[in-house]
């Protein structure tokens, strides 16, 4: 996947793509500045789309002359789907418990 996907950032792209409905380039850069609480550059984030079009995990569409729209492609979700599998063997979200005593303590 790695090699596929390249770099976190990338990753993220993926991800905030697959979590909008069709969304278009200014949607995904004001997400992805929320994230990283700093501007992303527009250079940096259309590159980034190119690449992973070129790749064949995202694509584009015209939503008129001036705006894109992105969508994942199946083997995108099938990527984020892996990634997600791969990172749930390394990375447990404890389920947190309230004892009696109310004092708080998460199940291993």
């Amino acid at each position: 996947m790695l090699d596929l996907i390249g770099t976190g950032f990338q990753r993220n792209l993926l991800y905030v793509v697959a979590g909008k409905n069709d969304p278009n380039g200014l949607a995904v850069k004001a997400e992805l500045e929320e994230y990283y609480e700093t501007e992303v550059a527009h250079s940096r984030l259309y590159q980034n789309f190119d690449r992973l079009i070129e790749k064949g995990l995202m694509e584009k569409g015209n939503i008129d002359r001036r705006a894109n729209y992105y969508v994942l492609t199946d083997r995108g979700r099938r990527e984020i789907d892996a990634r997600r599998e791969w990172e749930n063997q390394y990375v447990a979200v404890p389920v947190v418990d309230q004892t009696p005593s109310g004092a708080v303590t998460a199940d291993e």
